[in-house]
């Protein structure tokens, strides 16, 4: 019998920063407590990590996943549409309030979701979360378009819109 010979292990590739931390936004996502979609965001500064968020019930209330239903599904609101209904905080507020006005002026928010089925959906900001990013002085956003890519943007240029 011949020996095969042996392969050749392909190099490992490394990710660049945005890829790497657009991963770490799809494994905060995982600690999310929505039933209809997950989201995680990571904030950085110099690809220093300054925080993380995930969408979830605020601080005290009993969060969807526990209580077994979700009021927006129930309703069949479409998404993007009547947030206040909603028991969770976004992922980007969330990572937005844990860090210090000096980290986040020009720092990076990175954002990556997932619906209830566990595929990975459009993750561009909600028009509150964009008045947020643009009040924190983040300088780039970088988010999952649902089709295993990401978009960057400069959130100045939804000034330009009149969000």
């Amino acid at each position: 019998m011949k020996k095969k010979a042996p392969t050749k292990k392909k190099p490992h590739i490394r990710p660049n920063w945005d890829e790497y931390f657009i991963n770490i936004a799809k494994a905060v996502a995982t600690r999310a407590t929505c039933i209809r979609r997950r989201y995680g965001a990571v904030v950085t500064k110099e690809n220093i990590i300054v925080s993380t968020g995930y969408n979830g019930a605020a601080a005290g209330v009993t969060d969807c996943l526990e209580v077994g239903k979700c009021t927006r599904m129930e309703l069949q609101i479409p998404h993007g549409q009547r947030y206040e209904l909603c028991h969770s905080v976004h992922a980007e507020a969330n990572a937005i309030i844990r860090a210090s006005v000096d980290e986040l002026k020009g720092a990076t928010i990175y954002i990556s979701g997932v619906d209830g089925d566990g595929n990975e959906c459009d993750s561009g900001p909600c028009m509150m979360c964009k008045r947020m990013i643009l009040n924190a002085r983040i300088a780039r956003v970088v988010y999952s378009d649902g089709k295993a890519a990401y978009h960057i943007i400069d959130p100045t240029d939804w000034l330009k819109d009149r969000i």
